[in-house]
């Protein structure tokens, strides 16, 4: 068993009154690449973001559409716009800061959605009973390598839908040296450390 590792650069879920205020009325997202998890795409849209003391261009839009528009960045993402996001799961948007998006037909001000990715693994029901885990738990992932790293408190997601996967941001795969020859993590199970795989 191998649990690879992907890198999520800066990117866009919107939903779809905030899509058609940026792209226009009735707009439909054109796919880019498919990406791990089922349903999910990148699109070849991109939009740019606005914070308090920066803008970046060019934030990759992500499909389908969502009930509520979340943005994730990076730390250094983050310093570059005048942002102090929170680490936080996916949809977790309480008090969380807002931001100005731009699109080539509008503006939209978020009130809030803007969040640093918890780094996390995808993991679908069959694997995680195999391993003893339930959604929620906390393990840790070690990266090989030059920059040899060990992730502590990655939190593990369960769904149906899920392929085995880890998510990490572009600051963390800088910092452990993750590249397309080295993306491979070994779990390690806090109750015993019990080591499921090695192969990096």
């Amino acid at each position: 068993m191998q649990i690879k590792i992907e890198v999520s650069a800066r990117h866009l879920h919107p939903s779809r009154s905030d899509l058609e205020k940026l792209f226009g009325p009735g707009y439909k997202l054109h796919k880019l690449k498919d990406l791990s998890q089922t349903g999910q795409f990148a699109a070849r849209e991109v939009v740019k973001l606005i914070g308090p003391r920066g803008i970046i261009e060019k934030a990759r839009v992500l499909g389908p559409c969502r009930p509520e528009t979340q943005v994730e960045i990076s730390g250094s993402d983050a310093e570059k716009l005048g942002l102090k996001p929170p680490l936080r799961d996916s949809g977790d948007l309480d008090s969380t800061p807002g931001i100005k998006l731009a699109g080539p037909a509008g503006e939209v001000i978020l009130k809030r959605g803007v969040i640093l990715a918890l780094r996390h693994i995808h993991m679908d029901p069959g694997t995680a009973e195999a391993l003893g885990l339930r959604d929620g738990d906390r393990v840790k992932v070690d990266v090989g390598g030059q920059r040899d790293l060990l992730w502590e408190n990655v939190l593990v997601r369960i769904d149906k839908s899920f392929r085995l996967a880890m998510h990490i941001d572009t600051d963390e795969a800088n910092s452990a040296g993750i590249n397309e020859e080295n993306n491979i993590g070994e779990i390690i199970i806090k109750s015993g450390l019990t080591r499921l795989h090695t192969n990096s």
